[in-house]
């Protein structure tokens, strides 16, 4: 029998926060489902769990350490005073307090979450990147003489599509020039502009650190898409119920791969998950061409983990129920060495 622990779990505040604030009303929201998943998961495997949101205050977390002093941490944060951007430091601070918690270490964070420089090391090491250009804010836009259109112009550092919608496709240089000036004002971001791989949409989820488990690959179908239009994976494409109705896109497991093609995908998955040193669990997605040429697009460390997500999807298909799945994340934390 595994020892019950004393499981402290990390929410994301979307305002300042109080060290005993209780969120059972926000955790029977919609947009709560991820962290009402989990503690309901942590409850049914008799862990004693108990949770913080953090919105603009760290120091909250070690005043939480001193009264309830956890195990370990379940991190589901993913922002820092709205800031999407800085969920990384949120683990460094974890990691210099030497302190066990669940998912990706702060290198691999700060790795994947920049697109430019996830795929610079990983065409380095031989894997098919579509090509690329980051446009830093403040340099002038040039013409993008090394990419073929159509390109899909981009925040370097979003998550989740977002700053993505149709009008990220550009087809010429005056609709790329308005784009990434867009992404520059907008967003306050730099751009990243790569050239658009027409093909299948794959997830891989992946957990593990030295020995890595990789579950069945899901699929973003784009049934209604019109065949000369783009299949892109915007943030309305994820997120919005009535457009995904309209277009008729689907997430679903992928079927019609030879085994072969699929062994090939997760030793591809399994390189990329080490090479940006990506520890816990993650979902890289790719596109795969008619040809069956392997693109990488982009390394999701610490994917969604709500039950209905593709993450948990993927984990039951292969025989992981959800509680275990949370139970297995949960031991991963508590014996990942780290620095």
């Amino acid at each position: 029998m595994k020892k019950k622990l004393k499981v402290l779990v990390l929410f994301d505040g979307t305002s300042p926060t109080r060290l005993d604030q209780d969120f059972s009303q926000e955790l029977k929201t919609k947009d709560w489902k991820t962290e009402a998943d989990v503690m309901h998961a942590l409850g049914a495997l008799g862990h004693i769990a108990e949770h913080l949101a953090i919105y603009d205050d760290v120091d909250l977390v070690r005043q939480k350490l001193e009264t309830f002093a956890p195990d370990v941490l379940f991190n589901l944060v993913e922002q820092f005073k709205n800031k999407p951007g800085f969920d990384q430091y949120i683990v460094s601070f974890l990691e210099m307090q030497e302190l066990p918690f669940t998912g990706c270490g702060s290198t691999g964070l700060t790795l994947c979450k920049h697109k430019g420089i996830s795929k610079k090391i990983l065409h380095y090491h031989g894997i098919h990147v579509p090509n690329f250009l980051v446009i830093p804010r403040g340099q002038r836009i040039g013409r993008p003489r090394q990419l073929k259109f159509p390109v899909l112009v981009k925040p370097v550092k979003e998550e989740a599509s977002y700053g993505i919608s149709q009008a990220s496709f550009v087809q010429n240089e005056e609709q790329f020039r308005e784009r990434v000036a867009f992404i520059h004002e907008k967003h306050n971001s730099d751009a990243i502009a790569e050239e658009y791989i027409d093909g299948r949409e794959l997830y891989v989820s992946i957990m593990g650190n030295v020995r890595l488990t990789i579950f069945p690959i899901r699929e973003l179908l784009f049934r209604e898409v019109p065949p000369n239009e783009p299949k892109i994976a915007t943030y309305k494409a994820k997120w919005d119920e009535e457009y995904r109705k309209r277009w008729g896109l689907e997430n679903r497991f992928a079927e019609d791969l030879d085994p072969a093609l699929v062994a090939g995908i997760e030793g591809s998955c399994k390189d990329i998950y080490r090479l940006l040193t990506i520890d816990g669990y993650a979902r890289i997605d790719l596109r795969l061409t008619p040809a069956n040429k392997l693109y990488f697009i982009e390394a999701n460390p610490n994917p969604i983990l709500a039950d209905d997500e593709d993450f948990a999807l993927s984990a039951a298909k292969a025989g992981l129920a959800y509680s275990q799945l949370i139970e297995r994340i949960l031991r991963l934390g508590v014996k990942t060495v780290r620095g």
